[in-house]
């Protein structure tokens, strides 16, 4: 079991390897190929919107062929997008591998989210996703790397080479998963086939897509935009900038860390509650006419409430739901982050173009209060239908 655990963490390395690398390369793309920076829009919209695809079909999918097989295909797929990217002759060559790379993510983090959900303790989840991560943290590295030597298509095959051991390990520890699940848990792990239509029915699953979307819309809007307030509005330099945005993703990893810690002492919904707790002052803090310096521990706290609640929901969504049922609202849930993720930077770009970049705190306290009444919401009918569960 030990061992399959490290090979879905490093699967989860693997997710996130490509999510972060085209912001840090674009600069250097765009001018190459001589496209408006602002294309880049259009290929991260593409990306997210085939991830929700993605993980809103794919149940069936993972049904039939099971988590190992699709997980190792799905890298595989993404491996190829990286490369594809690494000799793309123009913008348009893009487009089909960024569909590619949105359809490959979409399954692999329903897929392993379900799995782990199902099959390991609360404070793994916690731990995978500080794992993706290391997989964010890692492709700017790469590219950073590829920049001052080789170009912006080294970085991608770099990224390309890190992907395919990942896909060649899990093709290895194909067999590995057999033997790990006994035919209970197999049975467990296939579930049921809901259609979107019956899960928008209930009202449960409908509040849940909401938390899932203000939650990933406030940890997106602070990633793509912390920078750029912090220099319109507080004075930064880019630089400087850009290095406070590593203060919010330190954040973000060490509220999933010390999460998982506490997972044996403190209950998941607990744990939420205290996520939900330090966001309220760092929204304040993000909200009032402070110095800088207290602007980025501001986003630091964010990070470090914020962080932990993804993981934890998804963690309860066997609980919440039945594990019968979860495959299938685990890949609706992630589809609404992915809306969040969508969504969010390009709404806070069109406001800000109408009212200025002053607003940024504002929306971020908007959809803070979003997501803590949908959470109440959710408890109480949780409470209702018997389903609080304190003991996870």
């Amino acid at each position: 079991m030990f061992f399959l655990l490290v090979v879905i963490y490093i699967a989860f390395i693997g997710l996130g390897v490509p999510d972060s690398l085209i912001g840090s390369a674009w600069p250097a793309i765009h001018t190459e190929i001589n496209i408006p920076v602002e294309a880049v829009s259009i290929l991260t919209f593409i990306i997210s919107g085939c991830t929700v695809l993605s993980s809103m079909f794919s149940t069936g999918i993972l049904n039939k062929f099971g988590t190992a097989k699709v997980t190792a295909f799905s890298t595989a797929m993404t491996a190829a997008a990286l490369f594809g990217f690494s000799k793309a002759p123009s913008f348009w060559f893009m487009i089909p591998l960024a569909i590619l790379l949105g359809l490959g993510a979409g399954a692999i983090d329903s897929g392993l989210n379900n799995y782990v959900a199902l099959h390991f303790k609360a404070s793994h989840m916690n731990f995978l996703h500080c794992f993706y991560g290391v997989g964010v943290s890692l492709s700017p590295y790469l590219m950073s790397q590829a920049l001052s030597d080789v170009g912006w298509r080294g970085g991608y095959r770099y990224a390309f080479y890190v992907q395919s051991v990942i896909t060649l390990l899990l093709i290895v520890s194909l067999p590995m998963w057999k033997k790990t699940s006994s035919a209970d848990e197999a049975e467990e792990e296939k579930g049921i086939s809901l259609s979107l239509l019956q899960m928008a029915k209930r009202s449960d699953v409908r509040v849940v897509w909401i938390i899932m979307l203000a939650t990933n819309a406030i940890e997106y809007a602070c990633g793509v935009w912390g920078s750029t307030y912090l220099v319109a509005e507080k004075g930064f330099e880019a630089k400087h900038g850009a290095l406070a945005l590593t203060v919010y993703y330190a954040g973000m990893s060490v509220g999933r860390f010390v999460s998982g810690m506490l997972s044996g002492k403190i209950n998941t919904w607990k744990r939420i509650g205290i996520g939900a707790a330090v966001l309220a002052p760092a929204i304040v803090i993000m909200l009032l006419p402070l110095p800088g310096a207290v602007t980025v521990a501001g986003l630091f706290l964010i990070g470090l409430g914020n962080g932990s609640i993804y993981p934890n929901m998804i963690h309860l969504t066997p609980h919440n739901f039945g594990k019968e049922a979860s495959q299938a609202i685990m890949g609706s849930q992630i589809a609404f982050a992915y809306i969040g993720v969508m969504l969010a930077p390009p709404a806070v770009s069109l406001i800000s173009g109408l009212i200025g970049i002053k607003v940024y705190p504002v929306l971020l306290a908007v959809l803070y209060i979003i997501m803590i009444a949908a959470l109440k919401h959710f408890t109480a009918l949780l409470k209702k239908q018997g389903r609080y569960n304190t003991n996870v």
